[in-house]
């Protein structure tokens, strides 16, 4: 009986390695690049798997029925457990995202079938050329949108490019501060960010113009709908982690956070005070040639997540029914209980200048803090800053 020559399949062999090799490497880099490194170690594993039954097939093992049973029940059991990161977060997937973001664009100024609010009447103030470059948080883009329409000229205004910009809180700092814009909306800004201005020489002047609540909020189905101040700061310093403990079901917290320098992240590192906050869930984010670091998770609601945002962005998110917003210490997060100060966590929005605008800055601001401009604060679904009869 002629003996069988294993030249073939050893070069085979060695050409799979380096072919199998070559193509995991491009798959794994894709995957890296595209965020899902999840399917990672299901990548590796399957390549594995396939290079070493093409071997052990090449040189005739899986003629023995019981090898190639041993082979196919191992091979079947590493893929099963690399299959259940990737099962896990399609099943996560599923979870909604809650989205606090307004849409901007049906608050564009001057746009026909826009949602931005209207005097009844002509506004007392009309500017005109050189207008302040305003920048402002998303939260507040509905309400300076409707200053904006009120007393500039009548033309487009991009959200990206042009006089009236919005962005996130730290972008509309930061623009402010290079001297891109004269003025935004925002919340007060945080220790960093008055540190920045320090270092450029310049002094943030906050101008209060309305009043806003911060809010917490959980998944609709969790059975709690009142905490006190006390255990919402204690939630977020890891020394209450389990609902059970605040009268719920016996079920760990996800207490989701926001960005650093983002509003309701200043809101809640003043709301804490010297209370240290619990590390947030984060999530690992491929950024392009950058590798893997780790962010901030988006709120996902689970049903035993809790985050938090400010009123008018609750408005916005609560129309999806998936959330409530809690009492805290009682008391709901209304228009009536900010105005009242009867909320435990009310605080000022600002018109945020450093001194060096437009001379029509301080016009602008004047009449926003006129009755007309409040009336519209009130009319835009804020609550204003005084009262007017």
């Amino acid at each position: 009986m002629e003996k069988k020559s294993y030249i073939i399949p050893i070069f085979g062999a060695i050409i799979g390695f380096i072919g199998g090799c070559f193509f995991t490497f491009i798959l794994v880099f894709i995957t890296l690049f595209s965020g899902a490194i999840h399917y990672i170690p299901l990548i590796i594993a399957l390549a594995a798997v396939l290079y070493i039954g093409f071997v052990l097939h090449s040189f005739d093992f899986f003629t023995r029925k019981k090898v190639a049973k041993v082979f196919w029940t191992f091979a079947l059991g590493v893929l099963g457990v690399t299959a259940m990161q990737p099962i896990f977060h399609w099943f996560d997937n599923r979870i909604p995202t809650v989205d606090a973001e307004v849409n901007i664009y049906q608050y564009e100024p001057f746009v026909k079938g826009n949602q931005v609010e209207k005097l009844p009447q002509v506004a007392s103030l009309q500017l005109q050329e050189p207008l302040p470059k305003i920048d402002g948080a998303t939260a507040l883009y509905p309400l300076y949108a409707a200053f904006v329409q009120a007393v500039y000229p009548e033309k487009m205004y991009n959200p990206y490019s042009s006089e009236v910009m919005v962005n996130q809180t730290p972008d509309a700092y930061a623009n402010l501060l290079e001297g891109k814009v004269d003025m935004i909306f925002a919340a007060g800004p945080s220790e960093q960010q008055i540190q920045r201005a320090q270092a450029k020489g310049m002094e943030l002047k906050l101008t209060p113009i309305g009043k806003e609540a911060f809010v917490f909020f959980v998944n609709a189905k969790n059975n709690i709908n009142n905490l006190t101040l006390e255990q919402i700061k204690d939630i977020y310093a890891g020394e209450i982690t389990n609902w059970s403990q605040v009268g719920g079901k016996k079920d760990a917290i996800r207490a989701f956070q926001r960005p650093q320098d983002s509003g309701s992240q200043t809101a809640l590192q003043r709301l804490m005070g010297d209370k240290p906050i619990v590390e947030a869930p984060s999530e690992n984010i491929a950024t392009g040639m950058g590798g893997i670091i780790n962010e901030v998770s988006k709120y996902k609601n689970y049903k035993n997540a809790i985050g938090y945002t400010f009123r008018y962005y609750s408005n916005e998110m609560v129309r999806s029914k998936e959330i409530k917003l809690l009492e805290i210490d009682g008391v709901a997060p209304t228009k009536e209980t900010i105005r009242a100060n009867t909320y435990p966590i009310t605080s000022d929005f600002y018109i945020v200048t450093t001194g060096d605008e437009n001379t029509h800055v301080q016009a602008f601001i004047d009449w926003i803090l006129s009755e007309e401009g409040q009336r519209l604060v009130e009319q835009a679904g804020y609550v204003p800053v005084t009262e007017y009869e």
